[in-house]
């Protein structure tokens, strides 16, 4: 008990940067969930103000731990600005890559299609998605496969061994990243386009 109140005092002062930086290279939980306590919030300050929506939120925020974790290991390290301030920063080049990726997606129109969907019946698109799904790796197959199957993202991590829902999530958006990316490198891709204009 005494351990539990300790525990509990440490997390109410305050860590220093160094402290901070060190329980993330180690993934300390307590220090992991001071630093989300205390950070998540200037993320979806600047998410929310930029164009994103609550959903964008977790996946940037994520995105960014791994990238400061990255940072952290690697050899030489040396914090030059306050954490928070390099933080904000990596999620801020993040975001706006996301954004940009978002614009260019919505421009070019090619967000996978519904079942019900028309495009999904041209022989030409079916002949590009297939080309496309057949260079993904099998979990990013099988996950796909599960999503446009109706099965939740629960049931995905489940049947894939995820951690948990948001992983399953964040994991159906990076092979539907991948799928989109396979499609709108194939050269019948832009012969596509043109047909539909």
């Amino acid at each position: 008990m005494s351990v539990h109140i300790a525990n509990n005092k440490r997390l109410l002062r305050k860590l220093s940067d160094k402290e901070i930086i060190e329980g993330i290279r180690t993934q300390n939980d307590e220090v992991l969930n001071f630093f989300y306590n205390h950070f998540f919030q200037v993320v979806k300050n600047h998410v929310i103000k930029n164009s994103g929506t609550e959903d964008d939120v977790p996946d940037v925020f994520q995105d960014s731990i791994i990238v400061l974790y990255q940072k952290i290991s690697e050899d030489g390290f040396n914090l030059t600005s306050d954490l928070k301030g390099y933080f904000f920063g990596i999620a801020r080049n993040i975001w706006n890559v996301q954004l940009r990726h978002k614009r260019r997606t919505e421009e070019l129109n090619i967000d996978l299609p519904e079942e019900n969907d028309e495009e999904i019946q041209d022989p030409l698109f079916q002949k590009i998605m297939t080309r496309a799904f057949n260079k993904l790796k099998p979990d990013c197959q099988a996950i796909i496969s599960m999503y446009y199957d109706g099965c939740s993202y629960g049931e995905i991590a489940v049947k894939m061994k995820l951690k948990n829902e948001n992983y399953a999530r964040r994991k159906k958006y990076l092979c539907k990243e991948a799928l989109m990316e396979f499609i709108k490198a194939d050269p019948e891709y832009k012969e596509y386009q043109r047909f539909l204009k």
